[in-house]
């Protein structure tokens, strides 16, 4: 248990931290996941302005720290590889 007023504060802190940032990554997965129903549908036009939408919103998760850049380069570039191949 934190025992100075500072250590009580982070825990403050870091709750809401946690609320919003898992709100963020919640919204990203969102994202995705409209990119990937679309690709298995086979609807390329759908996918790829799916795509168009989630990309920025990938980025803007790496920006903010709530998701790795590697993770995100590997999840833009499979993607955008299965929207090319529905051609």
């Amino acid at each position: 248990m934190a025992n100075t007023p500072q250590a009580k504060k982070r825990i403050r802190r870091n709750e809401r931290r946690a609320e919003i940032n898992g709100a963020r990554v919640s919204r990203i997965r969102t994202f995705v996941k409209a990119v990937e129903s679309a690709i298995a549908a086979g609807k390329k036009d759908e996918a790829a302005e799916a795509l168009k939408k989630a990309q920025p919103e990938m980025a803007r998760g790496v920006a903010r720290g709530v998701m790795h850049k590697n993770t995100v380069a590997r999840k833009f570039s499979r993607l955008t590889k299965a929207v090319a191949s529905l051609g």
